[in-house]
């Protein structure tokens, strides 16, 4: 096992003692998993990041994971950074490049609000941002909306032609509200590239979905 694999399976195992109980199919070790998958492939095609920050960020994003509807969620990606800062810490981390996996954690958030500053934080946040696109977008978007009780889609006006959208109510309106916008958030290249594969696949989705409910 390679030295990146063994950090790897490391912060998978303190994140899985962290999550202990917890049970969010949009947020699990594959979702970790995922996001590193896609920073990784952002990384070989703009190269310039440190891949040893980028690792620990990806792993720890999501460290103290909040329900989308907890009063605190706007925190949840300044508390995840807290946590990383103190496991990586005593970990044999570098403490130079702390800064840069806080930084990182601290701007993928979107409630958060803050502009990356360095290559990892803009691949993280696209990286973890590709996760709302495409089929695992839509996969989940069903599971959180399911979780808090929200209906699939309005019956009678599905594409909310006649009414306000409301994602808080109807899972289908969640691609208006938020994904399909996503995509005009990426930051590199690469990460707008697969973000504009993934709407046209999410697009091409609500049409067959509408086509089966008539």
């Amino acid at each position: 096992m390679t030295g990146r694999l063994r950090q790897q399976a490391a912060y998978e195992a303190e994140i899985a003692r962290l999550w202990a109980g917890q049970a969010d199919a949009a947020h699990d070790l594959g979702h970790l998993r995922r996001v590193w998958a896609n920073a990784q492939g952002i990384a070989r095609e703009e190269p310039g990041a440190d891949l040893e920050i980028l690792l620990a960020a990806a792993f720890f994003h999501d460290a103290v994971n909040l329900p989308k509807d907890h009063p605190d969620r706007a925190r949840a990606s300044a508390l995840s950074a807290g946590v990383a800062v103190d496991y990586l810490s005593r970990s044999g981390f570098p403490p130079a490049k702390i800064p840069a996996v806080v930084h990182a954690i601290e701007a993928h958030s979107f409630s958060a609000g803050i502009e990356p500053q360095t290559a990892e934080a803009a691949i993280l946040q696209d990286a973890d941002r590709l996760e709302a696109l495409g089929a695992i977008g839509i996969a989940r978007m069903f599971a959180v909306s399911g979780a808090l009780g929200r209906a699939l889609f309005d019956p009678a006006d599905p594409l909310a032609r006649r009414r306000p959208l409301d994602d808080r109510a109807f899972a289908l309106d969640h691609l208006e509200v938020k994904l399909f916008p996503v995509a005009a958030t990426m930051r590199t290249e690469t990460g707008r590239r697969i973000a504009a594969e993934r709407v046209e696949w999410m697009e091409g989705f609500r049409s067959r979905l509408l086509a089966e409910i008539g």
